[in-house]
């Protein structure tokens, strides 16, 4: 008879299957999202409702190419924020970017088209990189879609004739409040890829350079009587011989004290403080000190050193060889020939140089170097830049042009050696960190072109936006100091590109007298025409019918030819907020949230903080939130030559989107995140515990309708008010770690309540009751009123991170409900009336609970015992331990899981004995009521009233 009591028990029975197969299951999750519209709906539904907006604008990946791991962390936590915002009950419309001008895919473009390329215009070579673009925003929107991510996938494109078209409206408004300007400016410049570089696109590599100290002759004397007709030299020292051709100055430090040092037959000036380092380079042999006089009073040791310590080794080496000390403002205006050039030059004064390395004399050449440039301005030296675009030397570089620059450095190092100027080894040479391209890698030069450039010193625009910084949430605060220093220290933006793919630098210039015509005006009609025509319509019309009656403010000429460069992308993805988030009715500007890499710094958040300050005079953004980059298991970067990349398809294919979603919210973005498979299968394991955690309250569920059958708070049983509590507890913290924006505590959080709080006690604990007491009795409807509100709430709660799941577990949650649920909005919970002192009672409880456990796990392992319920179990204790064990005597033995609890008094123990009575044939408990009803002989009392 035992075998028909089966029936009789409410086993769990769920469809929710305890097997997810994400890889098979979540495409047809998401045709389900977007056949219903839930994006959409979400939106629409707070914005009917006058919601608050959350204004969250997404930063355009670039259209080139696969997405990888980087591509899936910025997009999820990007979903995550915008699903919680939508779900809290904000209108967080979000559109997908992507940014598409520029030279990675020029480059590509150029490879495909291969020689025709020669025989198209302009408009036909735009049209392949629009075709290039078109068809990497499909295939990437096909890719971010498969991570679950939701959102309006029209979106934008900085490519579309209407971005197109804001670009140059937004540089008009810079011009017309003075802020352009066209000047001849040393700038990056990548001789490979032959256009000017902005700071973002520069990468700093390991790079091997000549270390060599040139002696440039003087030809005005030393300001120092006793030196009085003695030839000198200056002595500089550079690891870039290519420029020399360009010196037109050598720099002093005003404050610094030089010394006129006698190496062999020659005077030499460097500063006090470098000689040693100098002789060490260019006459070790000076420094050796075994047959040194050594000087025996202060007096005599102060003319020896100068007054400082830093050149005693040399100075008490040979004393006598420091002919003369003088400070650095007293070499002004000197003047010295250069070594291989027809040149007389000057020696002038300047801030930056520095005592960290070489001579304290800089080599100065204004056309390639900012500092060189800055100092030559105040000196009035011209910019001269003898080195065209594909990095050869002009004819202003005498003997050396028509060479490549970096292939002529031997040369001009082996010509200084024969023409006595080299003071030190040719072959020394220096590793050191050198500006690097970051598309082709190779290194790049300082420059001088003719640039237009966006001042960050006109109308204070420097200034402004420091204060500005202090105004913007930085999340992590480190991000204000990286963009702080970053704005603080960077030379005005120059804003020209000599490339084709990208938005055209709206400038004519005269014919007549090359003036350029910057007029508002005009770019308003070149922005009409981008508008409907796109970019090509640049190329496609005359000037004349952008310029119309213009005339040239110099000469009054009126024929005008257009300017053939483009403008620097990173104004193309900087005007955003006015492209996008300022003509979009659901959103606006400034917005609430900035999220990408930490390399952004350079990039879009600081693009976008200065065309929004010279435009608008504040930030585009109230907050910033950085994330880094993914690195491998042992804390590498990721790369295909190391070959420790994995692609977010391989972890789709494996684990599903979830789990790669799961480890995006449970890493700590704010350092390199790792991933590894180790990691991975870590993940994997903890959602399984989450899903089989939710399967199991889905299946106790079976027959519970919520509008019918939950019971007020009051009826509920004390451990399931307890439950609440905990759940209670557990979605304060989880809706705190979404508003911080540290979604690691809320996956941290929630493995803690679902493997420890959940199933390994609560679950545990009322297991009996669900399945034994009568289905439809009080007790057991008083578990399930509380099985449903964990259900449900976690998968609220969940379901911007587990949004797959939440969408599946959502479906098989009794009662009536939201179509999705993600339009069921966030819990709103509140604690139980007596919430804390019920948490203090059944902390208490769990203590002697756990030493239940120890006690009959020793006896299980002397297998004096099977099963918990074939053990009667005597706990003595005393005090208000005991008065709390004799106040819940009642739930103990399904508190410890065991048929018989008895209590004694006396200090704390636990003993273990065979449960009196016979087992019941139902709920397994040995009782001693067992056959006390004549209907059910082989069952207990509980299960016999149970079955009445």
């Amino acid at each position: 008879m035992a075998a028909d009591y089966k029936s009789t028990v409410n086993l769990p029975r769920t469809d929710f299957p305890m097997k997810a197969n994400l890889p098979q299951r979540e495409p047809e999750i998401l045709r389900d999202w977007e056949e219903r519209r839930v994006f959409e709906k979400l939106v629409e539904q707070n914005v009917a409702r006058g919601a608050p907006r959350f204004v969250f604008h997404d930063g355009p990946p670039y259209a080139n190419g696969d997405i990888h791991m980087g591509h899936a962390l910025n997009k999820v936590l990007k979903d995550v924020i915008a699903k919680y915002r939508n779900m809290k009950g904000e209108a967080c419309d979000y559109l997908h970017g992507s940014d598409c001008h520029g030279l990675p895919i020029e480059l590509k473009v150029d490879k495909e088209l291969g020689p025709k390329k020669r025989d198209m215009d302009k408009p036909a070579i735009i049209a392949a990189c629009r075709a290039y673009a078109k068809k990497w925003i499909k295939k990437q929107n096909e890719q971010f879609r498969r991570l679950g991510l939701m959102g309006r996938w029209e979106g934008y494109a900085t490519m579309n004739p209407p971005y197109e078209a804001e670009i140059v409206r937004t540089f008009a408004r810079a011009a017309e409040k003075g802020y352009l300007f066209r000047g001849k400016k040393p700038v990056y410049w990548c001789i490979t890829d032959r256009t000017a570089l902005a700071e973002a696109e520069v990468e700093y590599e390991e790079h091997t350079s000549p270390s060599i100290h040139v002696a440039f002759d003087l030809l005005s004397p030393l300001p120092d009587p006793k030196l009085a007709g003695k030839p000198a030299r200056l002595v500089i020292w550079t690891t870039t011989p290519w420029t020399l051709p360009a010196n037109l100055a050598v720099s002093a430090h005003p404050d610094f004290t030089y010394v006129a040092y006698q190496l062999g037959a020659q005077v030499v000036v460097v500063a006090k403080d470098l000689l040693p380092a100098f002789l060490a380079a260019c006459a070790p042999e000076e420094l050796k000190l075994a047959d040194a006089p050594t000087p025996h009073t202060p007096a005599a040791h102060e003319a020896a050193t100068g007054g400082g310590g830093a050149v005693a080794a040399a100075a008490l080496a040979h004393p006598e060889r420091i002919l003369a000390h003088f400070d650095g403002k007293a070499l002004e205006g000197l003047e010295y020939q250069h070594p291989f050039i027809d040149r007389r030059c000057p020696v002038i004064l300047g801030e930056h140089v520095t005592l960290e390395a070489g001579t304290g004399l800089v080599h100065t050449a204004p056309g390639h170097g900012q500092e060189d440039y800055q100092v030559g301005l105040k000196y009035g030296l011209a910019v001269l830049n003898p080195v065209d675009g594909a990095g050869r030397f002009t004819a202003e570089a005498g003997k050396y042009a028509g060479q490549k620059i970096f292939e002529a450095n031997p040369v001009i190092v082996a010509d200084l050696a024969a023409s006595g100027h080299l003071l030190s080894n040719p072959k020394a040479s220096l590793r050191h960190s050198y500006p690097h391209c970051w598309r082709c890698h190779h290194p790049v030069v300082f420059r001088a072109t003719d640039q237009w450039f966006l001042s960050l010193e006109h109308d204070e625009l420097r200034r402004r936006t420091l204060e500005e910084i202090d105004r913007v949430r930085w999340i992590p605060s480190w991000g204000r100091e990286r963009i702080y220093s970053m704005i603080q220290n960077r030379p005005d933006w120059c804003l020209s590109r000599q490339r084709t793919w990208g938005v055209p630098i709206p400038v004519f210039y005269c014919d007549g007298c090359d003036e350029p015509l910057v007029s508002p005006a005009v770019m308003g009609r070149v922005a009409e025409a981008f508008e409907t025509e796109g970019i090509e319509a640049w190329y496609r019309h005359a000037p004349a019918d952008f310029t119309g009656d213009a005339k040239c403010a110099k000469c009054g000429g009126t024929h005008f030819r257009r300017e053939q460069d483009i403008l620097d992308v990173w104004w193309d993805s900087g005007v955003s907020w006015a492209a996008v988030a300022a003509k979009t009715p659901s959103m606006g500007v400034p917005t609430d949230l900035y999220l990408e890499g930490s390399d952004q710094h350079r990039g879009w958040f600081h693009s976008s903080l200065l065309t929004s300050m010279a435009i608008r005079g504040n930030a585009p953004y109230k907050a910033v939130l950085t994330h880094g980059f993914v690195v491998d298991g042992q804390g590498k970067a990721m790369s295909k030559s190391l070959g420790n990349g994995i692609p977010p398809e391989d972890i789709i294919k494996k684990h599903g989107a979830e789990v790669l979603r799961l480890w995006v919210a449970a890493s700590d973005y704010r350092d390199d995140v790792r991933l590894s498979d180790e990691i991975l299968n870590g993940l994997a394991e903890g959602y399984r515990k989450i899903r089989n955690t939710l399967r199991w309250a889905l299946g106790n569920l079976e027959g519970f309708d919520p509008a019918r059958h939950a019971l007020p708070e009051a009826e509920l049983l004390p451990i399931d008010r307890w439950a609440l509590s905990r759940l209670a507890a557990w979605v304060e913290k989880v809706t705190q770690a979404y508003e911080d924006y540290e979604f690691h505590l809320a996956y941290h959080a929630t493995i803690q309540f679902c493997a420890v709080e959940l199933s390994a006690f609560y679950f545990d604990v009322i297991k009996d009751r669900l399945y034994t007491a009568k289905a439809d009795g009080p007790a057991r409807r008083s578990a399930q009123t509380a099985l449903h509100a964990v259900a449900s709430d976690l998968v609220r709660l969940l379901a911007p991170i587990l949004s797959f799941t939440a969408s599946e577990a959502w479906g098989h949650l009794p009662g009536e409900k939201a179509e999705t649920v993600f339009l069921a909005g966030l819990p709103k919970r509140a604690r139980p009336q007596g919430a804390e002192a019920l948490e203090a009672r059944y902390a208490k409880l769990a203590e002697v609970r756990a030493a239940v456990q120890k006690a009959l796990e020793e006896e299980r392992k002397q297998k004096k015992i099977g099963s918990g319920l074939e053990a009667m179990v005597t706990v003595t204790a005393e005090g208000e331990q005991l008065a709390l064990l004799r106040e819940a005597a009642a739930e103990l033995p399904t508190l410890f899981i065991v048929s018989k609890v008895a209590l004694a008094e006396g200090p704390f123990a636990v003993a273990v004995a065979p449960a009196p009575g016979r087992k019941c044939a139902r709920c397994w408990v040995y009782a001693e009521d067992v056959g006390a009803s004549p209907a059910h002989p082989e069952v207990c009392g509980k299960c016999a009233a149970a079955l009445a």
